[in-house]
């Protein structure tokens, strides 16, 4: 399944309840971390979309100039930092009703 991850500005957040609302890409795995609950510098909000392809570039149109996809080196760092807070998560329910 392809993923993309988006670095948006903290004044420019409410672009992420703009592509919740596209009937499209609210069908995706949508995640959204600040920068610091993942071990990053600055202020920024980080977006990951999983899901098709499509819909990832339905949502790079709805986003326009007010995110900036992440790629690359930085963006596979980025999405293990996602999923080890998944993986932490889980482990955390598992551990509730274990």
């Amino acid at each position: 399944m392809a993923y993309a991850i988006f670095e948006i500005e903290k004044e420019n957040a409410g672009v992420v309840d703009e592509i919740k609302k596209d009937d499209m890409v609210s069908r995706q795995s949508i995640w959204t971390r600040d920068a610091a609950s993942l071990g990053l510098e600055g202020e920024s909000i980080f977006l990951k979309i999983e899901g098709s392809e499509e819909a990832i570039e339905r949502a790079e149109e709805i986003m326009g100039e007010k995110a900036k996809k992440v790629e690359g080196e930085k963006a596979e760092e980025i999405n293990a930092k996602f999923v080890a807070d998944e993986e932490k998560a889980s482990e955390g329910m598992g551990f509730i009703f274990g």
